[in-house]
């Protein structure tokens, strides 16, 4: 190996996550740090979770409802619409029949 491209080598380098749970491990790192491990992983522990990283998943509802919310709106929009476009109809017959 060339010397001095090299990172320093730490064999008993800790790893910590998030749930508590810690490790050693050969890194580049003296310490690292983790979100999910083997320990409280869903797979490994047949729980289901959502980890929510940095408000995502609330983001995704609020722009669930917000779609929904918006869906209703166009669709009373688009009822309102149609209900003038009939009374218009209504009354070009109406003229019609005056005229006649």
């Amino acid at each position: 190996m060339k010397a001095g491209i090299h990172p320093k080598w730490y064999p008993e380098a800790r790893v910590t996550c998030a749930c508590g749970n810690t490790w050693t491990v050969g890194a580049a790192v003296p310490e690292l740090r983790t979100d999910v491990c083997s320990n409280c992983h869903p797979f490994f522990t047949g729980e289901q979770r959502i980890v929510d990283t940095e408000g995502q998943v609330d983001r995704f509802i609020k722009r669930l409802e917000k779609r929904q919310e918006t869906v209703a709106g166009t669709a009373k929009k688009r009822s309102r619409k149609e209900k003038q476009a009939i009374v218009e109809l209504v009354d070009e017959e109406d003229k019609a029949e005056a005229k006649a």
